[in-house]
């Protein structure tokens, strides 16, 4: 048990300052400028390739979300405001949440496998040698590129959440989608997004710092890639639950006035 704890202690430490180390060349507009290839090259395997899934399961949770909650709405006589019920529940909980566990599983395991490869295979200890910093080189791109992409993707799987909340509105519970889209917006404020995009920011420099980490970690050859990967993914989950949690207790808990 203590073995473990120092481990995780150690383990933690050792992400912590990877995350400083190549978040401080965020402010160094030559390294953004330098390393645009490597940067725009994340980006597209954040962002673009992760669209699809994340698109798909967005409008199956608006689905399912309109229709469970509708059905209950129903027996009251209030089906009408299903609209704003599934705007803030996808824009505060479910987009983020949601996005975050999707990038966790393909990006988050494919930086960790990356990153695991090169280890085992002493493509970074021979950076090291050329006294060319790993996680500027390497971890500073996939940094950046999730703290902006994984937002972005939030925006994308929140709308199509609540079209797909209207769909199952105005087909199975006899609401129009006029009346559905204006209740849409007379419930969700602004609050609800920001809070919901500061949610998708953390999850994904956590998702990018855990995955890197862990990939630079790897020991073991293949074996030793197929656990950092399964870790990372592990370890991604369990940080972006605990963490919207907190966020959630932090901008929603008992006395708030933007409930």
């Amino acid at each position: 048990m203590g073995a473990r704890l120092i481990l995780a202690v150690n383990n933690s430490g050792f992400s912590l300052i990877l995350a400083w180390r190549a978040a401080r060349w965020t402010f160094v507009p030559s390294q953004l400028w330098r390393r645009r290839g490597m940067i725009l090259r994340q980006m597209y395997v954040a962002g673009v390739e992760s669209l699809p899934v994340t698109l798909i399961v967005a409008l199956f949770i608006g689905f399912l979300l309109s229709l469970s909650a509708g059905v209950e709405l129903a027996r009251f006589g209030q089906q009408a405001v299903v609209g704003q019920l599934v705007a803030i529940s996808v824009c505060r909980e479910f987009g983020p949440f949601m996005t975050g566990l999707i990038l966790a599983a393909n990006v988050g395991s494919s930086m960790a496998a990356e990153l695991g490869t090169m280890k085992v295979s002493e493509e970074i200890d021979a950076l090291e040698v050329m006294s060319i910093d790993p996680a500027r080189y390497l971890v500073f791109p996939r940094l950046l590129a999730m703290l902006f992409m994984t937002p972005l993707l939030t925006v994308f799987s929140d709308a199509v959440a609540i079209i797909g909340g209207g769909v199952i509105a105005g087909t199975q519970l006899n609401v129009s989608w006029a009346k559905y889209y204006q209740n849409v917006l007379e419930g969700l404020k602004l609050y609800h997004i920001y809070t919901g995009l500061l949610k998708a920011v953390v999850f994904g420099v956590t998702i990018a710092i855990v995955s890197c980490s862990e990939g630079l970690r790897t020991k073991g050859g293949a074996v030793g890639v197929g656990k950092a990967t399964r870790s990372s993914v592990i370890l991604c989950y369990l940080l972006i639950l605990i963490f919207g949690y907190f966020l959630t207790a932090l901008f929603y808990g008992k006395g708030s006035s933007s409930l």
